[in-house]
């Protein structure tokens, strides 16, 4: 993927003056650039400047040697909503490092919602924590996530 150049960094943007829209756009044109979002049949519940809600289903092609979610599949869906809170404000922006911890498991047939949430925001460096809880509201596994912006814009002409 192609970024255009900019050297507007996460701290100079300003608010959202529509209280999450461009933020909404911003997710929804990343989830449709990916085919991870599309595969996994990501449902973008929210989103706003630094923070993402995302769910997931997870199916029969999810499910590791135990039965359970993957791992790997519960990473991505927290690696998804954070890349989605830290885009938020149409700077271009990517992981430097995440770490998770696994909780609890997620289930066949069940829906797992990631929440992430910016904690920090420093020039271009972001700190962000995810959640991914179980339908019933179980924590399943917690994220942590760092960010670098690297420049250019998630959509053209606009500026958060």
């Amino acid at each position: 993927m192609t970024f255009a150049t900019n050297t507007t960094s996460p701290a100079d943007a300003a608010p959202d003056p529509d209280g999450g829209d461009l933020s909404r756009r911003i997710a929804t044109a990343l989830i449709a650039r990916e085919g991870t979002g599309q595969a996994w049949r990501l449902e973008l519940e929210e989103a706003r400047e630094g923070y993402a809600r995302v769910a997931m289903r997870v199916s029969a092609e999810m499910l590791n040697g135990f039965g359970i979610a993957h791992g790997g599949m519960i990473f991505g869906l927290a690696d998804s909503a954070f890349a989605y809170a830290c885009n938020s404000r149409n700077v271009a922006t990517v992981a430097q490092g995440a770490s998770i911890t696994f909780l609890d498991s997620g289930r066949a047939g069940e829906k797992l919602v990631a929440e992430a949430q910016e904690r920090a925001l420093k020039g271009r460096t972001g700190v962000y924590a995810v959640t991914v809880r179980g339908e019933d509201g179980r924590v399943v596994a917690e994220f942590q996530g760092l960010s670098r912006s690297i420049g250019g814009q998630i959509i053209e002409g606009e500026l958060s």
